[in-house]
């Protein structure tokens, strides 16, 4: 049987922890899919790997013996992928970029190519939780990250600052306003921890009393507006986060009184390449004549003709007309 490897990750995520909420979770997935996979592995074995309807959760005996497959059927596979990405390496140089959730890159990749054809810039996507162990375990050598992060080891760079927005509900009475205080919300549910928002946690009713119910497992920004749309609660969040999940059901206003999503760069200190200076060097709009760093040397050589154009433009021009001296004037007497 060949078995698909997500799938395995999956099931022994959930054999490990013996919860499907938290396997979940850990795995940044949503749970339904997680049972929906399980489901499928169990009836293409022929065989139950979790005991039915036990609580808390069980493996059977196939279920045990089969972890011990799918452990090893993984690692063969992460073995063929490190050799095929060392293969990779050797043949072409490539500078390996994150993005968290709601950073376009693109405008600096179109710029990066047309510098350096020869170096592939590979962009991986990142969120709150996998943006720093990326960085610190090289699964990429710069990223665009939303701060506040643990600096520890890390150079950052401050790019710009996001508006900050609360997600409701179409039929919500803050979707008539063009934009809305903070105090305004004080009574709203929001479906965030407190802490992510500390405007609102200063003044929120519901912290004040005591009367804040659980929250709901959200383990993505898209979980979190399907619950607004479903009238759970209230979500602020950065202005390219509610863009990037708009949908007909939920509107969005700008907030005032909560403090804004800062977007930076950072990279590992000790892992400060040349790549990931001309990376800088782009992002922060530097030309590629400049004499900060080698771009001149690596971007992309001028045109024969653009290169006779210059020089001619640079030569003095040796004409009659141009060694024809102006007649000198003189001050008038006063």
């Amino acid at each position: 049987m060949n078995f698909e490897v997500r799938t395995l990750r999956w099931y022994i995520a959930v054999a490990e922890e013996l919860h499907f909420a938290r396997a979940a979770k850990t795995l940044n997935v949503a749970r339904t899919k997680v049972s929906g996979a399980v489901i499928e592995l169990e009836a293409e074995l022929g065989y139950p790997l979790f005991v039915p309807g036990a609580s808390p959760t069980q493996l059977t005996a196939e279920g045990s013996e089969f972890l011990t497959t799918a452990r090893a059927l993984v690692a063969e596979e992460e073995d063929r992928l490190r050799e095929e990405a060392a293969v990779h390496a050797a043949q072409i140089q490539t500078l390996t970029v994150g993005f968290t959730e709601g950073v376009t890159p693109t405008k600096w990749t179109r710029i990066w190519a047309d510098r350096f054809p020869g170096i592939a810039l590979d962009l991986v996507p990142s969120t709150m939780d996998t943006q720093l162990p990326q960085l610190h375990e090289r699964t990429v050598d710069v990223g665009f990250v939303r701060l506040p992060i643990d600096r520890t080891a890390l150079s950052v760079i401050g790019l710009y600052e996001e508006v900050p927005v609360v997600v409701v509900p179409k039929e919500h009475p803050v979707a008539a306003f063009d934009r809305i205080a903070i105090v305004d919300l004080a009574d709203e549910h929001l479906l965030q921890e407190p802490a992510a928002v500390p405007g609102w946690a200063d003044i929120a009713t519901e912290v004040l009393d005591g009367s804040r119910p659980p929250l709901p497992p959200v383990n993505s920004n898209a979980e979190l507006i399907e619950y607004v749309a479903a009238g759970l609660g209230i979500a602020i969040v950065p202005q390219s986060i509610a863009r990037l999940h708009a949908r007909k059901d939920v509107v969005y206003r700008p907030v005032d009184g909560v403090a804004g999503s800062h977007v930076a760069l950072a990279w590992l200190t000790d892992h400060t390449t040349q790549n990931v200076e001309e990376f800088l060097g782009i992002v922060r709009g530097r030309s590629v004549r400049s004499s900060r760093g080698p771009s001149t040397e690596t971007a992309k050589p001028r045109s024969a003709a653009k290169k006779a154009a210059a020089k001619k433009n640079a030569q003095p021009d040796r004409s009659a007309k141009a060694q024809r001296t102006a007649p000198t004037r003189r001050k008038p007497k006063r």
